[in-house]
């Protein structure tokens, strides 16, 4: 068994950097190379978080016999690819969400990991979150009964980053896959991980990504060109389980919205619950509703702490051969229920275009 983890962290972009600060802090890993295809970027990477190694391209990765781990921060349309080739080369994987592009390649990725007998984890970071992980010792303990419903949203009204987001060849989708993945997951996570019976759904593309907007900030990528957009700005969908359960969720990088919007709420036949905007739980006791608030530190998702959590389960997963929180297997139904999606809008009505 080992002692440390030695990790290589493949793509440099923004969300690079939460994996790279949360293998620093933790005492069990290290950081010991970084590859990005800018070899520029990369190399300012590792001067930052003093990596040993920056890799010329991923086959020197992936035939390096020093390195354990991989954390893939990569274009969605490449993560299966990678996942499957760091697993051939006897690397445990952490990567970033969604799991592939295609139910196919989802697929393949869980055959891979079962054949090479690695850990593979998925980026479903909102499950390691104070708050989420409160919630489910509550649900866990039965506070809540049967959850029978939940309902997500995720709405920003201006928040197309552009770039590779935008991009529906390297991205796969628009805010569905890039936002929607998170909150579908977080409540078939806390719903208890429910079978899909049936699937519908809308996409639009109405408003394009309203580069016109002036005096208001929002995220962009790198790349980011106003003009160059090709995922929806909307979508929502209803979920139903086979135990009768159903889902709502509406997401948005755009939409004529007073504000950006998160909620995510779960409703059992003994109580309900708020995870987002912060944790709050309903009960009845004695002929009354009760509203509950929980006194723990982080009644909301906060990003710094869950991705450290996340990344010291996968180091713990990877040196002790225990189950990911997030596993391979839940990393193919979600992208099931993501593709399902988009081929219910098609099938219904076509992702309705005003902007291209």
């Amino acid at each position: 068994m080992l002692d440390s983890l030695r990790v290589c962290v493949i793509g440099t972009g923004s969300i690079s950097d939460m994996h790279l600060q949360s293998y620093a802090n933790n005492p069990r890993s290290l950081l010991y190379g970084v590859y990005d295809y800018s070899k520029e970027r990369a190399e300012e990477k590792a001067k930052k978080y003093g990596i040993e190694k920056v890799y010329d391209s991923l086959e020197e990765i992936f035939n390096d016999p020093h390195v354990d781990a991989v954390s893939i921060c990569t274009w969605n349309n490449t993560h299966a690819e990678i996942s499957i080739a760091a697993l051939k080369g006897g690397k445990h994987v952490l990567v970033e969400k969604p799991l592939a592009m295609t139910v196919e390649e989802a697929l393949k990725v869980e055959e891979a990991t079962r054949k090479y007998k690695k850990t593979l984890q998925v980026g479903f970071v909102r499950r390691f979150a104070t708050n989420t992980k409160v919630l489910k010792s509550f649900i866990d303990n039965g506070k809540l009964g049967e959850i029978y419903y939940a309902k997500a949203s995720c709405l920003r009204r201006l928040g197309n980053p552009g770039g590779w987001f935008a991009d529906k060849e390297r991205s796969g989708g628009g805010p569905l896959i890039d936002l929607g993945v998170h909150i579908i997951d977080i409540c078939w996570y806390l719903m208890g991980r429910p079978k899909v019976k049936s699937i519908s759904g809308n996409t639009y593309r109405q408003l394009g990504n309203r580069g016109n907007v002036e005096n208001l900030r929002f995220y962009k990528a790198a790349d980011y060109d106003k003009d160059k957009n090709t995922v929806e700005d909307l979508a929502n969908a209803l979920i139903t389980f086979e135990n009768g359960a159903s889902l709502l969720v509406d997401v948005s990088f755009t939409l004529h919205a007073k504000k950006d919007e998160i909620q995510v709420k779960l409703f059992g036949t003994k109580g309900g619950a708020e995870l987002e905007p912060q944790l709050v739980l309903i009960s009845e006791e004695n002929d009354t509703i009760l509203n509950i608030s929980p006194q723990i530190d982080q009644l909301t998702f906060d990003f710094s702490n869950a991705f450290q959590n996340e990344i010291d389960s996968f180091v713990n997963c990877c040196l002790s051969g225990t189950k990911p929180e997030a596993p391979v297997e839940d990393g193919v139904e979600i992208m099931k229920i993501l593709a399902g999606i988009y081929e219910a809008s098609e099938e219904v009505r076509g992702d309705i275009l005003t902007h291209a």
